[in-house]
């Protein structure tokens, strides 16, 4: 498989190929035996990368909140994916029916939408460019592809593959990028619309495109982890209601007195759209309240993540307070619980917030605006775009103002800094982004993650053990489902040590790092930083909502996962597979050596891993052969060769003497004559 991360390359001199896992290159794979379960088992193996680990998690978690298809621990079901280090990130088309099927995630793979990628294919995705109408949006350039990748950019007729009745889709996460096994400089696909040349090959997330084809395949009507999102477009609001028992009410309007001038979700750029709720200060009275409440909804996880824009043009003393409204057998109309009380000065600009729930029964989520100033007021409060879903909140909010001009104006290789932030479990760290990238990756957003220390610190232990930093350059499209965020994760492990040195990489950084100073003034410690040099171009960096209103948002994590270092448990006894047809013809096939076994014409064949000077071969890719094995077995074959000569020579001169000393009796002319050509 070709690398499909080739930006993430640039940091790995050491060039790996991928094996070619089928000749027949299509975009879906037809026949339901190729399907999965929309549950599907899964085996993470120890070789696995913790950090990866942790990324293989995250992408399971977009696959629940944007699709119906879930992951669950393998527990003995016949087919389940196994995960595994290879040599690159690789997996075969669909369910192939064979019991363990191998999915790797190796070095350099550790990228959320390259790990959704893989486990597209697994589900029985092929890329985009090898659709049946390929030719009629790009042209491949043969003359342009590396030798012996051409089979790559093969493509199949509309019988043996579906593209699901949706149009082709150069946001595809399945796209090649226009680079792709290229043999020079020059692009190996060339787009028929020029806007999307360097549009094809993104790795960010799922496109809408690829999201409509999967959720056809599987028959999916709704994400698993998805509860509600609201952007106010619509008259009905998205079914919320006016709570009972208030005295004023939030309404929907395009423009609030005393700000904000716009909704978040258009910036009042579309006319004759962009609404948002609003609950007026200005003409409440002191101590009234206005609730809206979402429709009614139903957990199935027991906790959620509650996210909304809120704009705050109201007195500091007026308040937000978030509750839930919980259904059961006792309180048949429900019974509100508080949550959290958003205060403060007002700001004149959007604000994200995130609340953590933990409901478990039917409900509702209740927004109540109070006006608690006494006096006069011309502002209030507002809503927009409000998403929910079963998903952990991220913990932290960096947001950078002004970005395409911070972009456009810092020097290269010049850093600006997130504030330090503290987990719950004691550790500080911060993002350190270089706007216009480190040395030598022009045009490139570049991310890494320091830990963090102030003098009297205490708590911690160090080096600091398997904590996982999130860096996600948030899409701020309304809609949750529809984001193409960007992200990338480092872990810290304790053993690793700092390059050239004795030190340990994630020590303590009062011990390992340098001092700064912050922007009030305090001092503190900062460690090295593990991260990127490709974390995104600026082209994609200033495409879709990554830059809003000028700003772009930054969400950040620290996670703990210590318990990834363990060995996933083992089911106590396993189902033989149940095939649908005749027994799968890679069933008894054993491909070695990360080999990958496929359907080749209707025949099983291993397709091996090949390197730079190295390779593996073999019906079962048993053997290895390298340059130096090459050189030498031409060596031996020469001798070889040589030898056998000066053995079929002295064979036919002894042959010769004992048929010419039979005719010797009857004629010596014969004989003499046969002497003297032999001396001749």
């Amino acid at each position: 498989i070709f690398d499909i991360n080739e930006g993430m390359m640039k940091e790995d001199k050491k060039k790996t190929h991928f094996p070619s896992l089928c000749k027949q290159t299509r975009n879906s794979l037809i026949g339901d035996e190729y399907r999965w379960p929309k549950t599907i088992p899964y085996l993470m193996e120890d070789d696995l990368e913790i950090n990866a680990k942790g990324v293989i998690l995250k992408a399971f978690e977009q696959y629940r909140l944007k699709t119906c298809i879930d992951f669950k621990p393998w527990s003995g079901e016949a087919n389940y994916i196994s995960v595994f280090k290879g040599n690159g990130c690789f997996s075969s088309v669909g369910n192939q029916q064979v019991g363990k099927q191998r999915l790797s995630i190796g070095t350099n793979c550790d990228r959320i939408a390259t790990i959704e990628h893989e486990f597209l294919h697994a589900l029985g995705f092929w890329h985009e460019q090898s659709r049946a109408d390929r030719d009629d949006y790009v042209e491949i350039m043969w003359d342009r592809i590396s030798e012996g990748k051409e089979h790559n950019f093969n493509t199949y007729n509309d019988t043996t593959s579906s593209s699901l009745g949706v149009p082709y889709d150069y946001g595809s996460m399945m796209h090649y990028s226009k680079n792709a096994f290229m043999n020079g400089s020059q692009p190996t696909i060339v787009t028929k619309i020029p806007a999307f040349s360097d549009v094809i090959g993104q790795r960010m997330e799922f496109s809408d495109s690829d999201l409509l084809k999967l959720n056809r395949l599987y028959n999916c009507t709704q994400g698993s982890t998805f509860l509600d999102s609201c952007d106010f477009e619509r008259e009905n609001i998205c079914g919320m209601i006016q709570g009972q028992g208030d005295k004023a009410d939030w309404v929907r309007v395009a423009k609030a007195a005393g700000g904000p001038d716009t909704d978040y979700s258009n910036m009042g750029k579309c006319t004759g759209s962009g609404y948002f709720m609003h609950f007026s200060t200005g003409t409440a009275s002191t101590g009234d309240t206005a609730l809206l409440e979402s429709r009614l909804l139903y957990p199935k996880r027991g906790y959620q993540c509650l996210q909304f824009f809120y704009y705050n043009s109201a007195s500091t003393s007026d308040t937000l307070k978030i509750y839930v409204r919980e259904y059961d057998k006792a309180n048949p109309n429900g019974k509100l619980r508080f949550i959290k009380t958003l205060d403060g000065a007002s700001q004149e600009l959007w604000q994200l917030h995130h609340v953590s729930l933990d409901v478990k029964t039917k409900f509702r989520v209740v927004f109540q605006g109070t006006k608690e100033h006494s006096g006069p007021s011309t502002g209030g409060l507002s809503l927009d775009d409000i998403n929910l879903s079963e998903m952990t909140c991220p913990e932290f909010i960096w947001r950078v103002k002004n970005f395409s001009h911070v972009m456009e104006n810092t020097p290269t290789n010049t850093a600006i800094f997130s504030p330090p932030f503290t987990s719950k479990e004691g550790y500080t760290f911060q993002m350190g982004l270089y706007p216009s990238g480190k040395a030598g990756y022009p045009g490139e957003l570049s991310a890494y993650a320091h830990l963090v220390a102030r003098e009297g610190d205490t708590g911690q232990k160090w080096p600091c053990p398997w904590k996982q930093i999130t860096m996600m350059l948030m899409d701020q499209h309304p809609h949750i489902q529809k984001r193409m965020s960007n992200q990338r994760s480092v872990t810290t492990d304790p053993t690793m040590k700092a390059t050239d040195s004795d030190n340990f990489f994630w020590d303590d950084p009062r011990k390992v790092g340098v001092e700064v100073t912050d922007t009030d003034g305090s001092k503190y410690f900062r460690g090295p930083g593990a991260g990127t040099a490709v974390y995104l171009t600026h082209l994609r960096a200033k495409s879709r909502d990554f830059i809003k209103g000028g700003d772009a948002i930054f969400l950040l994590t620290m996670e703990d996962v210590s318990h990834l270092t363990e060995t996933q448990p083992l089911p106590f006894t396993t189902t033989q597979p149940v095939y649908s047809t005749p027994t799968h013809v890679c069933h008894n096939v054993q491909c070695l050596n990360d080999g990958v076994c496929v359907v080749d014409e209707g025949k099983a064949a291993c397709r091996c891993v090949v390197g730079d000077d190295w390779w593996y071969y073999g019906d079962n890719c048993q053997h290895k052969g390298s340059i130096m094995d090459k050189t030498t077995l031409a060596l031996a074959s020469s001798l070889s060769v040589l030898g056998v000569m000066l053995v079929v020579t002295v064979v036919s001169v002894i042959c010769m003497k004992k048929k010419y000393k039979k005719y010797s009796k009857g004629t010596d002319v014969v004989m003499k004559n046969i002497h003297v050509t032999q001396k001749l």
